[in-house]
């Protein structure tokens, strides 16, 4: 069913109205003239919770814009997506990562086929292979236990295992070194490889159809590393394939008892869930990987059945909508106060802007609003002696998302304490700023001149009024960040839906690879280059030059 243009919906409307009366107010107004504030916009759920105060919104706010997500049809489609339904209409998919997650004997069928039997059979499958090879009982050809992993993959088949064997850390196997490699960048193979020894390393080349252009160049440099440093009938017990291309998977020389399917209807950016997610479960146990999925599992029920004022995707996602609509936010930042979420933003980036970061809706006429804003961040404390100096006293408005853990995995005195102080601090500065006149005030306590005064007061204001979300959680543990990464699964989707796009395809992604092939042929001079613009026409003389050179 066509939609019709999001700004001439009468709840878009009556948003665009709401904000024009309330455009004046400040967070310190707001919260000034509440001191139920905090308790009134936050909450939790799935062992998280969401803190949304410190947004230029109110109670009437959220009405409106949970007004607006059910005219846009949130609830239908997020039903729509968890029985199976094709929502991906481009690809006439279903989209059922949800799907993966579930706990055994929960009746889904698809096309006829029972999903949720599909998944555990899998899953049965990795529990085995990473109890071997764990235990050391898997060896590899000259008899020895595997001691390292090097995941081969790009896109979400590196992003999502890599950040969360990053992020749990503290659970990894004490034998195990979790090695991955994406980019075709020899630089990034160049230097896995020299860190690990043939005769205990493990590869997993993770690729759906085994055709995947950069995943298959390393991993063909992989085997020849290998080979060059083993024995040819060895070759099974250092790779296995993350796939569902048989043929091509056995004529690699992969066992193809060893090859870990899964199926079109995971997109990539939501696949560690599935046996993209095999480092995982080899790095902290099947029993981890198992809390991993439930801990999303969670989220998903709360998602699928909490009010929308009361959910928490909805929230965060109606929230994002506000402040990208209405308060001119063109980006978001991610700060989480945890060193082992600091891959974190990177995997953001993919999920939010390769799912929403699109001008087309559903029925193809172009968007009449902006949508994905551009996603980045880096750890605090890192931030704030970083790019913080931009979000307090820059000339763009920027909303930050603060993620933190309240009780630390780690027992060293004092540093969790100063953590969460920093982290508190700075969404209360970004809330509060400093005025001039209170600038004044203090300098002159200190003593400090009029004349200098007058210097350094325009220096030491902060506007303040500058919007942030709070997300806590006990302990990053792996149930918590599964939860934590199907929250910002499930807002993605619902922003998705608000904008009128289909979040679950990425043909931006196509076109660089389609050029790329070309202009590699004619970098290795096997046709007649083709003639280009004349800025890419020098690019490929220049390169073409420097080969005599290497």
């Amino acid at each position: 069913m066509r939609q019709p243009a999001l700004t001439t919906t009468a709840a878009y409307q009556a948003l665009a109205a709401h904000h024009a009366e309330t455009r004046q107010r400040t967070l310190r107004d707001l919260f000034a003239a509440d001191n139920q504030r905090f308790s009134q916009l936050s909450a939790g759920a799935a062992g998280l919770f969401l803190d949304y105060s410190k947004n230029r919104l109110d109670g009437a706010t959220i009405k409106l814009l949970a007004d607006l997500a059910r005219e846009r049809g949130v609830e239908r489609l997020r039903d729509a997506m968890f029985a199976g339904e094709k929502i991906n209409i481009t690809e006439q998919r279903a989209v059922l990562h949800t799907a993966l997650r579930m706990p055994r004997g929960n009746a889904l069928k698809v096309d006829g086929q029972d999903v949720n039997a599909d998944v555990h059979a899998v899953l049965d499958q990795i529990r085995d292979f990473t109890d071997r090879v764990r235990s050391g009982a898997w060896l590899g050809h000259t008899g020895k236990p595997i001691t390292d992993v090097v995941n081969i993959g790009i896109g979400g088949s590196d992003l999502g295992p890599k950040m969360v064997c990053l992020a749990l850390r503290s659970y990894a196997h004490p034998r195990l070194k979790m090695h991955f490699v994406s980019n075709v960048d020899g630089h990034d193979m160049d230097a896995a490889l020299a860190q690990v020894n043939a005769e205990t390393t493990l590869f997993i080349v993770a690729s759906k159809t085994f055709t995947t252009a950069e995943t298959m160049m390393n991993a063909h440099t992989a085997r020849n590393w290998f080979l060059q440093h083993g024995k040819e009938d060895g070759l099974a017990k250092h790779f296995v394939a993350v796939s569902t291309n048989k043929e091509a998977v056995g004529k690699f020389g992969i066992d193809t008892a060893n090859m870990f399917p899964f199926w079109d209807w995971v997109g990539g950016r939501y696949s560690v869930w599935s046996a993209i997610g095999l480092p995982v479960a080899l790095s902290v146990g099947f029993g981890y990987f198992s809390d991993f999925l439930a801990g999303a599992h969670e989220l998903d029920q709360h998602f699928r059945t909490a009010p929308l004022e009361k959910n928490l995707p909805a929230l965060l996602a109606l929230v994002g909508f506000w402040n990208r609509q209405f308060e001119g936010a063109a980006s978001l930042s991610i700060a989480p106060y945890h060193q082992d979420l600091n891959r974190f933003p990177a995997y953001l980036q993919q999920l939010d802007m390769e799912s929403n970061g699109k001008r087309i809706t559903r029925s193809g006429q172009p968007v009449d609003t902006p949508t994905c804003p551009v996603v980045w961040g880096e750890c605090g404390t890192n931030a704030q002696h970083a790019y913080f100096q931009l979000l307090h006293q820059g000339t763009d408005m920027t909303p930050i998302d603060f993620i933190a853990a309240l009780r630390p995995t780690h027992d060293l005195e004092g540093h969790h304490d100063a953590l969460l102080a920093n982290c508190f601090a700075q969404s209360e500065a970004f809330m509060t700023g400093k005025t001039e006149l209170e600038v004044r005030a203090e300098l002159a306590a200190q003593g400090v001149p009029g004349a200098q005064i007058d210097l350094l007061a325009p220096h030491k204001t902060f506007p303040g009024n500058r919007p942030s979300n709070t997300i806590l959680m006990d302990v990053l543990n792996p149930a918590a960040l599964g939860a934590l990464i199907a929250l910002y699964e499930h807002k993605t989707f619902v922003q998705g839906v608000l904008w009128d796009i289909n979040s679950f395809d990425q043909w931006g992604v196509e076109l660089g690879k389609v050029l790329a092939k070309a202009i590699q042929a004619e970098l290795t001079g096997e046709p007649q280059p083709a003639r280009h613009d004349s800025s890419t026409n020098g690019l490929i003389e220049m390169a073409k030059a420097a080969q005599e050179l290497r």
